[in-house]
Parts: structure tokens; sequence; C-alpha cells
């Protein structure tokens, strides 16, 4: 047991307190849990997971060790991040419109972007996925579609890695794109109808909310384990804050959610990544951050620590 030094005097559990505080010991590489953390993974458990960018680490980890992650459209390179076609999802608007499209029929004002030079058609609501034709794109979609469903539907365990709450929107319909990026954005095309904001934390609760209520219809047994990406922006497209203030406030807003999120539903677990690399690397006086020209990334050292405590929180070896 740990104690504290004020009065009156309080007896708490290892990981109720802070490591290193007063006489309680320092953090040691092992990232004080409850015991009993509610979810329990096997090898044989069928897992699914999107996300930003760190969705693409837990489903590399998952894959080494054997681990019965579903995979869908193994062919295509915007699966490399998911167990579909997803691609990088950064944003909860983005994802709450993968299950509105994949159980729903969910149709934004407009649908696909043609690129003003090369003429090829790209996906605004993932990341640069391109097509030659738009009878290309649509056979494509509604494969991909049955491609998520099956995904969806299968899992009992879905990881979603919220990374950050700044979105593009449309003005006509509130459809949120990826990001304006590739081919149509370089050529010059017309973003006029998508207006910048930064989401706050009502609308981010709501859309995780909408997602489990979908889950809940189509795929009742389902467990959702929800963690925020340690990655950071590289890039802020704000004019009233600096970088590093935004995406403080992107990944403390997604926090917030997250935490309420989870509070308000049982099948529904939090997974600290963040405050493994952002907090406990520092306490242990490691660095966490990337070299080189990606420097706002994790590194690979903490990507495996973060990965070894989750196979050690829900697995049972």
């Amino acid at each position: 047991m740990a104690r504290s030094d004020v009065h009156p005097v309080h007896r708490f559990e290892p990981w109720q307190v802070w490591p290193g505080s007063y006489r309680n010991p320092p953090a040691d590489g092992r990232y004080p849990f409850p015991p009993d953390s509610g979810l329990r993974l096997t090898i044989q458990t069928p897992i699914a997971s999107m996300g930003s960018c760190f969705a693409r680490e837990i489903r590399t980890a998952l894959l080494q060790r054997g681990y019965n992650y579903i995979t869908e459209e193994s062919h295509h390179p915007a699966a490399v991040h998911a167990s579909a076609a997803w691609e990088r999802t950064y944003n909860t608007f983005s994802m709450r419109q993968i299950f509105e499209y994949t159980f729903e029929d969910w149709r934004p004002n407009l649908r696909w972007w043609q690129t003003p030079e090369s003429g090829r058609i790209q996906d605004p609501y993932r990341r640069i996925i391109l097509y030659d034709s738009l009878e290309e794109a649509e056979n494509d979609f509604q494969r991909h579609r049955a491609c998520s469903r099956r995904a969806l539907a299968r899992a009992e365990v879905l990881i979603l890695t919220l990374g950050l709450v700044e979105v593009w929107e449309d003005r006509f319909d509130g459809a949120v794109i990826c990001l304006p990026s590739g081919p149509y954005v370089n050529e010059g095309g017309d973003m006029q109808r998508y207006r910048f904001r930064v989401s706050r934390y009502p609308e981010n609760l709501e859309n995780l909310e909408r997602i489990h209520a979908i889950m809940a219809r189509h795929n009742p047994a389902c467990r959702l384990l929800v963690t925020v990406s340690p990655v950071h922006l590289w890039a802020t497209f704000r004019s009233d804050a600096d970088v590093i203030s935004a995406s403080c406030n992107s990944k403390s807003t997604l926090r917030a959610a997250a935490d309420e999120f989870v509070a308000r539903h049982e099948n529904v677990f939090y997974f600290p990544a963040f405050e493994m690399a952002t907090i406990y690397q520092p306490l242990m006086s490691r660095t966490w951050f990337s070299e080189g020209k990606e420097n706002f990334h994790v590194n690979k050292k903490v990507v495996r620590f973060i990965m070894e405590n989750f196979f050690r929180f829900y697995t049972a070896g």
C-alpha cells in the first residue's frame, strides 16, 4: 500500500499515487494500473481498430503477436492503418461517418472530388484515395462498405484511437473531410465550400455516443477500447494558437470526452497510451519523441513500452 504525508493519513493502492511522491516508489517501468482492467483478451478474440497514426502501431503489434486481428481489404493500401480501408481517421467526425456509411445511408452533398488537372477521382472522406474514373470509385466504395460491415460486425473488441479536434466541414451539409490534401487540393481544387474550425468537447462526446449507438444496434456484444493518440500535431491550421498549444488542446479535449464516454457505458474502456508516452516516460527521464523530421511522433522504444503494457493489462500472458 502507498501512503500520504497529509492529515488525516490515507492508505492508497500503488496505482492511486504519483510515482516517486513523498516516500512512494518511483516509476519503475511498469505503468501503474488497477489490477482488474475489466477487459480481457485472448489470442482468439476478434479485434478491430481504427483511428489516427498510432492505430497503425496497435494493428502491427497485434498482428506480430498472432492475435486474431481482423483484416479486410488487405490488398488495399488504405487498409495498412486499420481493419479495413478506412485510412487514417484523425477526428471523431470522420470516425462517426464511417459507422454511418457502413450501417446506414450516409450520403454527403458532394461525394467525390475530381482533380482539376489530372481528372482523377479523389475520396474527400478517406485520406488521398484515388481512382481513374467515377465508376471505379463507386464500385470500389460499395465493396469497401461490405468489407467495413464485416469487420465491425465481427469484432468482439473495437479499438478507437482519437487524434485531434481540428476539422474541415462542408458548409452545406456539415460533412467533414479527412484533410485538405492530395492532388485535388494541390491542383487548385475549389475549397471554398469547406470551413475550418476547432471542434469542442460536447460534439466530440456526441460523436462517440453516436458510434456507440450504431454498434449497439448492429453488434451489441462488441466492447469498445478508447485511447488518445500520443502523436502530436505536426501543424495546426489555427491562426489563434501555436502548434504546441493547439496539440495540447486537441489531446485534452479528447481525453476529457473519452473519460465521460467510458463513465457512461459498461462496455467501454480506456487505455492510457497518451499518458504512458507523455507523462510516464519523462518520469523515468526518458524521451518519447522520435528523432528526425517526424519528431512529433513517438519513438519505437515507447511504442514497444505502450504495447507491452497493453498486453499486460488486457491479456493473460
